[in-house]
C-alpha cells in the first residue's frame, strides 16, 4: 500500500493559518483563483435572468396538461440535489403535494405514473440524474431534466419526449446553484405549485447583484462583509444553524461551500433540531470550556492561533414569513433565535448572525446565499487555497472507479 502523501506532493497547497493580507491584494487573489470561482459566484443574478429567458423557451404543457401529481421527486446529488430543498421552502409547509429530494441512483420503489420527476445535473452526466431518469421514463412517471446541453441527460430527455432545461455549464456546480434552481422552480410552477413571478425573479437577480457589488474582491475588509466574515471563521470549527425551515437551507449551502471551496469542517442545521441536544456544543471542548481560557482583555489578533474553538453563524429569517406560511409560529422561531445568542453570548462563543431580506421567499433565500457562498472563498484564498481545484475529488472518484477490464 502506497504511503501518505505529503507536502504538495497531492497537488494540496496552502498554509495552516489565515493571511489577511492575502485578501487585500486584489491582483494576488485573482490570480489564485486561476479558475475564476469569484467571477462565477458573481454571476448569481445573470445566472437567474439566463436560465429563466431559457425556461421560457421550454415547452412545459406536458406537465401543466396532466394536472397536479401524486408527488414531486428532485433527483440529484451535491448543488443538483439543494434545489429540491429550496423548491420545497419556497413551495412552503402548505404544498398539497409532497416534495421529495432524491440523492441516489434510481428513484424509490414507489415513483410511478402518478408522479413527477424532476432530474438536475449540471455537467448532464451525473449517475445519480441519469438512473433516475431513466428510471421515470421507463415507468412511466412524467419527466423534467435539467442540466448542460448536448449531454447524456438531454439525449435521454428527447428519448423519453420530456422537457429539458438547457443550463450552459461554465463552472462547478457549487457555483451554479441559481442556474439550477430557477428552472426546478419554474417546472414546479407550471404544475401549480410555487407561486414564483416575474417580479420576484427579478428581485432576487437585483439582490444578488447587490451582494455581488458589495462582496467584490476590490472592496476591503472592513466594508467587505464576506470578507469580514471569512476571517472571522478563520481558525475556527464553525457551526452553522438557521432560524427558520429557509434559513436551514441556506445555512447547509454555506456547510457545502466552507467545505468545498475552504476545506473547513463544519456542522449545520436547524435551530429547533439543535435546542434538543447539539446546542451543549457550546458547553464543550472547542465551546464554554476553550473560552474560559481566553483573555477577554487581549487583542483578538494577537492570541494564541493554535487554539481551536467553535465560531456561530445563525442565519435568521427575520420574522417575514407570514404566520399562515410558517411550520410554527415566527415568535417561536425569533425567541429560539435570540435564546442562542445569549447562550453563546454567555460562554464566550463569538456569533455572526446574518438576516433574511426582501419580500419573497426566493429573495430572501438569495440573500441569505450570496454573502456566504463569497465567505467560503475568502477563506480558501486567505489559506492560500485554490478554491477550484480539490485534489481529494479526482483522487477519490480514481480510486473508487473500476479498473479496465485487462488491469484487474
Amino acid at each position: 500500500m502506497a504511503g501518505p502523501l505529503e507536502g504538495g506532493a497531492a497537488g494540496v497547497h496552502g498554509h495552516r493559518h489565515a493571511d489577511e493580507s492575502l485578501l487585500d491584494d486584489e491582483k494576488s487573489m485573482l490570480a489564485n483563483d486561476p479558475g475564476g470561482m469569484l467571477r462565477a459566484t458573481a454571476s448569481a443574478g445573470a445566472q437567474v435572468r439566463e436560465a429563466a429567458a431559457l425556461a421560457a423557451e421550454t415547452d412545459l404543457s406536458v406537465l401543466a396538461d396532466e394536472g397536479r401529481p401524486r408527488a414531486v421527486v428532485v433527483a440529484g446529488i451535491g448543488t443538483a440535489g439543494l434545489t429540491g430543498s429550496i423548491l420545497s421552502t419556497v413551495a412552503g409547509p402548505r404544498c398539497p403535494v409532497p416534495i421529495i429530494g432524491h440523492r441516489s441512483p434510481g428513484l424509490p420503489g414507489w415513483v410511478g405514473a402518478a408522479d413527477v420527476v424532476i432530474a438536475v445535473s449540471a455537467s448532464g452526466r451525473s449517475p445519480e440524474a441519469l438512473a433516475a431518469a431513466e428510471a421515470a421514463a421507463r415507468r412511466g412517471a412524467r419527466l423534467v431534466a435539467v442540466g448542460n446541453p448536448d449531454s447524456e441527460l438531454e439525449a435521454m430527455a428527447a428519448r423519453a419526449r420530456a422537457p429539458f432545461f438547457a443550463v450552459p455549464r461554465r463552472a462547478p456546480a457549487r457555483a451554479s446553484l441559481w442556474g439550477l434552481a430557477v428552472p426546478v422552480l419554474l417546472a414546479a410552477r407550471a404544475i401549480g405549485l410555487v407561486k414564483v413571478n416575474e417580479a420576484d425573479l427579478a428581485e432576487t437577480a437585483t439582490r444578488l447583484d447587490a451582494d455581488a457589488e458589495r462582496c467584490r474582491p476590490g472592496a476591503d475588509s472592513f466594508v467587505n462583509p464576506a470578507k469580514a466574515l471569512a476571517l472571522g471563521l478563520a481558525g475556527s470549527i464553525p457551526i452553522v444553524w438557521g432560524s427558520s425551515p429557509l434559513a436551514t437551507v441556506a445555512a447547509r449551502r454555506f456547510a457545502d461551500t466552507l467545505a468545498a471551496n475552504a476545506r473547513y469542517p463544519v456542522m449545520a442545521g436547524a435551530l429547533g433540531e439543535a435546542g434538543r441536544g447539539r446546542v451543549g456544543l457550546l458547553d464543550g471542548v472547542f465551546g464554554g470550556l476553550a473560552e474560559s481560557t481566553r483573555d477577554i482583555f487581549a487583542d483578538p489578533d494577537a492570541e494564541e492561533t493554535g487554539a481551536t474553538r467553535l465560531r456561530l453563524v445563525l442565519f435568521r429569517d427575520g420574522g417575514l414569513n407570514p404566520e399562515e406560511d410558517a411550520d410554527e409560529p415566527v415568535a417561536v422561531e425569533e425567541r429560539r433565535a435570540d435564546a442562542v445568542q445569549t447562550l453563546a453570548e454567555r460562554r464566550g462563543v463569538r456569533c455572526d448572525v446574518l438576516t433574511a431580506e426582501g419580500g419573497s421567499a426566493l429573495e430572501r433565500l438569495a440573500s441569505l446565499t450570496a454573502v456566504p457562498d463569497f465567505a467560503s472563498l475568502y477563506l480558501a484564498l486567505a489559506h492560500g487555497l485554490d478554491p477550484m481545484a480539490v485534489p481529494a475529488i479526482s483522487e477519490m472518484k480514481e480510486l473508487s472507479n473500476p479498473l479496465p477490464e485487462g488491469m484487474q
